[in-house]
C-alpha cells in the first residue's frame, strides 16, 4: 500500500460497519450522522482504490478486499487497545527510575528520613539520589529533577518556587548556661563554629563576615553535618538552617532568621519530562514534605 494517503480514524468507521452490516446502526453506535459513516466509508475506499462493501437491501456487506482489510483493522485495533491499557497503567502506578539531584544538607535532612512513605506509596519507582549538586546539571540529562537552593537561569528547564530555608544562629543550651551574655548582645563571650575559608562563599560564612568580622572562631570545618556535631558538643555558635536545628531539641535560638538571611528553594526538572506520571509524583512528594517542614 505504498504512496496510500489513508486517515487510519477511517478504520473505526470501517469496522463499525463491517461489525453492524449497517450505516444506520454504525451511526447510532459512534454518535455521528449516516452521512458521516457513508463519507468515512467512501473516503477509505478511495484511499485504497478499492471497494470494500456491497450494499444490499438487508445491509452492508465485506467484499473479498474488505475482508482482507478487516484482518488488518482488527489487528491494528488489537494493538491500539493494548498501548492504551499499557499506557493507562503507567498512569495508574507510576514506576521507573528518577534521579533526583540536591544538597546534602536536604538530602540527609528532608529527603532521606521521608523515603520509606514515599517507597510505601511509590514500590516501582526506584530514586537515585544525587548529591553535590554543582556537577550535576539537569539540562545535560545527569539528573530527571533537582531541589536546589540556586535558581538555574537556563530556559530549558521547567523552574518551581518550592519554599524558603531560613537560617538563624543556634548553640547547644549547655554552652549558652556556661557562656552567659546580655540580651542585646548575645554573642558577647561566645565563640563560633565557622566554614573552612574554601567555603567562603556559602551563605553562612558570608554572613558571618560581614556580620562579625572579629568574631572568635574556636572550630573551621567543612561540612554542615560536622557544625551541627560541634554545636551539639558545646564548642560554639554556629550558623544552622532552622528546620535542622528544629530536629535537635538542645540547640537554642541565638539570633533570629529575621536577623540573619533566608534562601529561595526551588524544584527544577526538564521541561521535555513534565509530562511524566514518575516525574510528577516525586515532585508532588517533594512539595508534600517540604510543606511539612514548615519550608513553603
Amino acid at each position: 500500500m505504498r504512496g496510500i494517503n489513508m486517515d487510519w480514524n477511517d478504520l473505526r468507521f470501517f469496522l463499525a460497519v463491517a461489525r453492524t452490516s449497517s450505516l444506520t446502526k454504525t451511526a447510532a453506535k459512534l454518535n455521528v450522522s449516516q452521512s458521516t459513516v457513508s463519507r468515512r466509508i467512501s473516503a477509505l475506499e478511495s484511499s485504497l482504490q478499492t471497494c470494500l462493501f456491497l450494499h444490499h437491501q438487508t445491509g452492508y456487506f465485506l467484499t473479498d478486499a474488505g475482508q482482507e482489510v478487516l484482518r488488518y483493522a482488527e489487528e491494528v485495533e488489537g494493538k491500539v487497545i493494548t498501548l492504551e491499557k499499557k499506557i493507562s497503567g503507567r498512569d495508574l502506578t507510576p514506576a521507573g527510575t528518577v534521579r533526583l539531584a540536591t544538597a546534602v544538607t536536604l538530602a540527609n535532612h528532608l529527603i532521606i528520613p521521608a523515603l520509606p512513605r514515599f517507597q510505601a506509596r511509590y514500590p516501582g519507582i526506584t530514586l537515585e539520589l544525587i548529591t553535590g549538586v554543582n556537577t550535576v546539571s539537569v539540562v545535560r540529562n545527569d539528573a530527571d529533577i533537582a531541589l536546589r537552593l540556586v535558581r538555574p537561569e537556563q530556559n530549558s528547564l521547567k523552574i518551581r518556587r518550592a519554599g524558603v530555608v531560613t537560617s538563624a544562629v543556634y548553640g547547644a543550651e549547655a554552652y549558652l548556661r556556661a557562656h552567659p551574655a546580655p540580651a542585646d548582645n548575645p554573642t558577647a563571650g561566645r565563640s563560633f563554629i565557622t566554614w573552612d575559608r574554601s567555603f567562603s562563599h556559602l551563605p553562612a560564612a558570608r554572613w558571618l563576615n560581614e556580620r562579625f568580622p572579629d568574631r572568635t572562631s574556636t572550630l573551621a570545618l567543612t561540612s554542615l553535618v560536622t557544625q551541627i556535631g560541634a554545636v551539639k558538643a558545646g564548642l560554639g555558635l554556629a550558623v544552622l538552617p532552622c528546620f535542622i536545628a528544629a530536629q535537635n531539641h538542645d540547640l537554642v535560638e541565638v539570633i533570629p532568621t529575621q536577623q540573619v538571611f533566608a534562601e529561595e528553594l526551588w524544584l527544577v526538572s526538564h521541561t521535555d519530562l513534565v509530562a511524566s506520571s514518575r516525574i510528577r509524583v516525586v515532585a508532588d512528594f517533594l512539595m508534600e514534605i517540604i510543606a511539612e517542614a514548615h519550608l513553603a
